[in-house]
C-alpha cells in the first residue's frame, strides 16, 4: 500500500472557520513505524504510534482504530496499521466537526498567508479534495456540535471536551442526540472514572475561552456537573438579595461573573477564583436565604476542597482562596480607614505580593460587574486599593528599622513601628 499523508482535525475546522490555525496534525496511511523511522522521523508517541517530523517538528500519527476494553479514558486497546483507513481513523474522533481530512498535497491552503494570493480559496479546494465522511463540513455551517459515532461513549473525557467547543464556540448548538448520549454517559457512571489532572485540564482549557458560561451550562446539562464539581452545581436556585443581585439566582451571577472576566482578558488563576469566589451560598440553611451570612470562609473551605480534589495549580488555589476570604470587605473598602486599608493588604498578603494584587482586584471587579444592569459600571474600589498599596510599598523599612533599633527596639516591635509608618502614610492620601 502506498504511504499517504492528511491534515486532519483542528486544523481544517479553524481554517474553515477562517480562524487561525495554531496545531496542525497529520495522519499516516499505509505505513508502519519502521517505515516512518526510515524517512527520518521521530518516534514520540507510547501508548499509539505518533512521530515527528524531521523538519517541520509537527506531529504524525499512523492511522490506527480504538477498541472500549475498560471503563474510563485508559481503557482502550489502539490498533495501529497499513490497513486501517482514513475513514476508520476519522470514525474515532469525537466531533463530526473534528472528523475531516484534507490530502498533504492541498494543505498549503491551511496557512492563511498561502491563501491570499491563491485563484482557490479552501473552501473550493475542500469541496474538491477534502474528505468529510461524517458531514463535518455542513454541521460546521450549520453551527452543530455533533458526535461522529456512538463510540463517543466509550471516552468520558469527551464530554468535557465538548464542553469546552461549547464554550470555543458559543453560537454553536450541540445536536440534541448527542446531549442525550452525554446523559446517558453520566447516568451509566463514566464520569466517575475521569482523572483529576485530565478533568483539570480540560477545566481550565474552557475557563479560558471567550464564554466560559458555555462549559458550565453544558455539564449542568448532561449532568456531569453534579459529578465533578458538586459545589458548583450546588449554586443554581439559591437565591441572593435583590437589591445587591437583580439576577437572584447565585448561579445565573456565578455565569455572570465568569464571562465579565473573560470580557476583561483576565489571567487563568483571575477565573478560577471568579468560579470558586462564592461556593460557600450553597451551603447557606434555607432558613436564612436570601443572606448569606459568613459564606466567604464556607467559601474558602470549600474551595480547597476543590483545589486538593482536582489538583488545582498553587498559583490558582491560593488568589482564589484571598477573593473568596476578602472579596465582601473589598467591596465595602470605601468605607474603611487608613488602618483598617492596612489591615485588608496584610490579609490578603499585597505587601509581600504587589504583583498579585491587581488580580485580586481585577477579580473582585468580576464579581461587582456580573451582575444584572451593573455590566458596565465602573468598580469605584480598585483605584483607591492600587494607591493605598503604593502609598504603603512607599514607606522605606530599612530607615524606620534602623531607627527603631537605635531606641533599643526588637522584633514585633519593630515590625508595629514600620506597620505604623504604612497606616500614616495610607492616611496622608487622603489628607
Amino acid at each position: 500500500m502506498t504511504m499517504q499523508i492528511f491534515s486532519v482535525g483542528g486544523a481544517i475546522r479553524d481554517a474553515l472557520l477562517r480562524q487561525p490555525v495554531k496545531d496542525k496534525d497529520w495522519v499516516v496511511v499505509g505505513a508502519t513505524p519502521a517505515d516512518m523511522t526510515a524517512l527520518g522521523y521521530q518516534t514520540v508517541g507510547k501508548d499509539f504510534p505518533v512521530f515527528l517530523h524531521p523538519q517541520s517538528r509537527e506531529e504524525y500519527a499512523l492511522a490506527r482504530t480504538e477498541r472500549k476494553t475498560a471503563p474510563g479514558y485508559k481503557g482502550f486497546v489502539v490498533h495501529a496499521s497499513p490497513d486501517v483507513t482514513l475513514e476508520e481513523d476519522l470514525a474515532r474522533r469525537d466531533l463530526t466537526i473534528n472528523a475531516m481530512a484534507l490530502p498533504e498535497a492541498h494543505s498549503g491552503l491551511l496557512d492563511p498567508a498561502s491563501t491570499s494570493n491563491s485563484p482557490q480559496t479552501l473552501e473550493d479546494v475542500f469541496s474538491a479534495h477534502g474528505i468529510d465522511p461524517y458531514h463535518g463540513w455542513q454541521d460546521l455551517k450549520n453551527k452543530t456540535l455533533r458526535h461522529v459515532t456512538t463510540a463517543f461513549r466509550e471516552d468520558p473525557v469527551r464530554i468535557l471536551r465538548l464542553a469546552r467547543f461549547a464554550a470555543r464556540f458559543p453560537e454553536f448548538k450541540i445536536a440534541p442526540e448527542t446531549l442525550q448520549l452525554m446523559q446517558d454517559m453520566v447516568q451509566a457512571g463514566e464520569v466517575e472514572h475521569l482523572v483529576p489532572e485530565r478533568v483539570w485540564q480540560e477545566l481550565a482549557k474552557g475557563l479560558m475561552t471567550q464564554k466560559p458560561s458555555r462549559m458550565f451550562d453544558v455539564l449542568k446539562a448532561c449532568g456531569a456537573l453534579q459529578v465533578l464539581l458538586p459545589e458548583v452545581n450546588a449554586l443554581w436556585g439559591v437565591p441572593q438579595r435583590a437589591e445587591h443581585h437583580p439576577e437572584i439566582d447565585t448561579g445565573v451571577h456565578l455565569m455572570m461573573v465568569l464571562d465579565m472576566s473573560a470580557q476583561l482578558n483576565a489571567s487563568l488563576p483571575v477565573r478560577v477564583a471568579c468560579l470558586m469566589h462564592d461556593l460557600g451560598k450553597g451551603s447557606t440553611p434555607q432558613s436564612e436565604w436570601p443572606r448569606h451570612i459568613a459564606h466567604e470562609q464556607r467559601s474558602a473551605k470549600l474551595l480547597k476542597q476543590v483545589c486538593e480534589r482536582l489538583r488545582v495549580p498553587v498559583e490558582c488555589k491560593e488568589l482564589a482562596d484571598v477573593v473568596a476570604r476578602e472579596h465582601g470587605n473589598i467591596h465595602r473598602s470605601h468605607d474603611l480607614n487608613a488602618a483598617a486599608l492596612m489591615r485588608l493588604l496584610e490579609r490578603c498578603d499585597a505587601i509581600r505580593k504587589p504583583d498579585r494584587w491587581p488580580e485580586i482586584l481585577l477579580a473582585c471587579e468580576c464579581d461587582a460587574r456580573g451582575r444584572l444592569g451593573f455590566e458596565d459600571s465602573a468598580y469605584a474600589p480598585k483605584s483607591r486599593l492600587l494607591k493605598a498599596l503604593e502609598a504603603a510599598l512607599s514607606v522605606t523599612t530599612a530607615d524606620i528599622a534602623a531607627e527603631a533599633q537605635k531606641q533599643g527596639l526588637t522584633g514585633p516591635a519593630v515590625g508595629e513601628k514600620i506597620h505604623q509608618a504604612r497606616v500614616e502614610a495610607i492616611a496622608h492620601l487622603w489628607v
